[in-house]
């Protein structure tokens, strides 16, 4: 169970966004899947309570659920971010097709921002399960951003205690650390009660949190 991407797999794919270079202590802190109803709420109320701002990959079929709490992401000054349409493996997924998941979402997510009076629309995609093969990479890359990460958190285990999970963020951040966090009900529990006690102690660690990528 990684919490820290091997250097090995960060070298061998260096068009990917793993972490950014900055001897500054900053931060990118990032929420995958959602929005859920339940689990989207919890996070802003947190992040709202801190003065945080994040990065939200969010899967179209949820944002179709949910456009209030969407609409509630990008209001509270946040960035969205494209986690494919439909949570799709790219490892068992011809490149036409997903590359198609990809934009369906991304048009989506276009009409949301300019609902909400944004017309810039930066264009960033993480692979859902952190899959992509090298022909759906060259495609996507021409016109998004592609974001890994170098701290996975690991919040969705049911059977991870919040002592581990404080310890899989708080012993690996580093300086430019993009960290995953999940947006979903599977991460709930774990992150009711821990969330807000990571993110405090990363700011008494001096560090800030960007969404400038």
């Amino acid at each position: 169970m990684f919490v820290k991407v091997p250097k090995i797999l960060q070298n061998f794919f260096p068009k990917i966004v793993w972490r950014h270079k900055t001897h500054e202590k900053k931060i990118w802190l990032t929420f995958d899947d959602g929005p859920d109803e339940k689990t989207t709420n919890l996070i802003l109320e947190i992040l709202k309570k801190l003065n945080i701002k994040a990065t939200f990959f969010l899967i179209g079929q949820e944002i179709k659920k949910f456009p209030d709490l969407t609409k509630k992401i990008i209001d509270d000054g946040h960035t969205l971010g494209n986690h494919s349409f439909s949570h799709t493996d790219g490892f068992r997924t011809k490149k036409e097709k997903y590359v198609y998941d990809v934009e369906l979402n991304q048009k989506l997510i276009n009409e949301k921002l300019v609902e909400s009076g944004i017309s810039k629309k930066q264009k960033l995609f993480r692979p859902p399960y952190g899959r992509i093969l090298p022909n759906q990479f060259n495609e996507l890359s021409k016109q998004y951003k592609i974001i890994m990460w170098d701290v996975f958190s690991w919040d969705f285990k049911e059977n991870l205690s919040k002592k581990r999970l404080q310890k899989n963020v708080l012993n690996n951040v580093k300086p430019g650390s993009i960290i995953v966090f999940h947006n979903n009900k599977k991460s709930y529990n774990n992150l009711f009660g821990c969330l807000e006690k990571i993110l405090s102690s990363l700011k008494k660690m001096d560090y800030s949190f960007s969404t400038t990528w």
